[in-house]
């Protein structure tokens, strides 16, 4: 399944889609700045989180 049609994210997919590294997103993820949800043990981040992430940080840069 394409990335933009998946509707739940593993963390390397989002490391790969904000360009960040792994423990950035770990710290997104902790503090609440990224949604995520945890099925079984996996932690995986709804596709429309990361762009409302996007969205909040253009918010705070304007």
């Amino acid at each position: 399944m394409p990335l933009a049609e998946a509707k739940l994210l593993t963390v390397p997919e989002v490391m790969a889609a904000l360009r960040l590294g792994r423990c950035k997103v770990y710290d997104l993820i902790r503090s609440g700045e990224l949604e995520s949800v945890k099925v079984g043990r996996a932690r995986r981040v709804p596709a429309d989180a990361v762009d409302a992430f996007i969205d909040n940080l253009r918010e705070e840069a304007a």
